[in-house]
């Protein structure tokens, strides 16, 4: 059983930084895209950004210049570094892992909330 557990979730003023990180364990193909997706209250789930296992990161218009996505192939980790917070970021980060058996798999999510 794939498990992907995420951490690094909190309260943070306008204007602050905080990283996400998320760790997947357990018996699994070998990870191809990890990535970050968030909820906000009463909207659907959207992309935030992913990046291959070659290394090549997609942003969503919304977070570009102030995100910056990161993996360790090695350690099937995934990180956000979040810069510049905007109350319009508050929303429930999820986890995601797609394997190279086009397998998804979700974290349960950790709650970002920007507010002053």
């Amino acid at each position: 059983q794939v498990q992907l557990v995420e951490s690094g979730g909190g309260l943070v003023q306008p204007g602050g930084s905080l990283i996400l990180s998320c760790a997947a364990s357990g018996n699994m193909y070998r990870p191809n895209d990890m990535g970050w997706y968030r909820q906000a209250p009463g909207k659907a789930r959207e992309l935030v950004a992913t990046v291959s296992s070659g290394g090549v990161a997609v942003y969503a218009d919304s977070v570009k210049g102030r995100f910056t996505i990161s993996r360790d192939n090695v350690k099937n980790t995934v990180s956000l570094r979040s810069n510049n917070l905007r109350p319009e970021d508050t929303a429930v980060y999820y986890c995601n892992m797609k394997d190279f058996m086009r397998r998804t798999y979700w974290g349960k999510g950790t709650l970002v909330t920007v507010s002053s």
